[in-house]
């Protein structure tokens, strides 16, 4: 591949970094290409060119999943440090702006709704909304006081109600 097709893939991909799914096929496709363009350097085993070409999407998959993981955990720990800061009743904000385009920014509103647990043990359920354009959505969590930190605490990985960040 020459540079000015990977410059071409890279702005590409920059581009299209709110179509998560379209991102993942275009990850496989470059993949793709790299994993056949390795093995025509190395190999001419129809077998040995199959095994590089799939090694090389499954390190490209694998990487794409860890910065989406990565993506919503700091959208997860940035909800749930906004939540530490209010008092249960109190309205606040949160916001996200990603370093790697690959998922819209979000921001939106929220509230504690109650406050449980103990004081070696406490638990806050958040009310929380993604605003998008003209839409608004309502989501509920639960953070956990980690030391000095507030935590998300619902499991992973969950329902795609929301890219998954739930």
């Amino acid at each position: 591949m020459n540079s000015i097709a990977r410059v071409a893939v890279l702005t590409l991909l920059l581009v299209l970094g709110g179509c998560g799914s379209l991102l993942t096929e275009t990850t496989a496709d470059v993949a793709g290409i790299a994993g056949a363009g390795i093995a025509s350097g190395i190999t001419h085993s129809a077998a040995g060119a199959a095994a590089i070409g799939l090694g090389v999407s499954s390190v490209a998959s694998a990487g794409l999943r860890y910065t989406e993981r990565r993506v919503h955990r700091t959208e997860q720990d940035t909800i749930a440090t906004a939540a530490g800061r209010l008092q249960p009743g109190e309205v606040g904000g949160w916001a996200t702006v990603h370093e790697l385009p690959i998922e819209a920014n979000h921001h939106g509103l929220l509230v504690v709704s109650r406050e449980f647990g103990t004081a070696v043990f406490r638990c806050r359920e958040v009310v929380f909304s993604v605003e998008g354009g003209t839409r608004r959505a309502f989501y509920t969590t639960t953070v956990c006081l980690d030391g000095t930190e507030w935590r998300w605490a619902s499991a992973e990985p969950t329902t795609a109600r929301w890219s998954g960040l739930q």
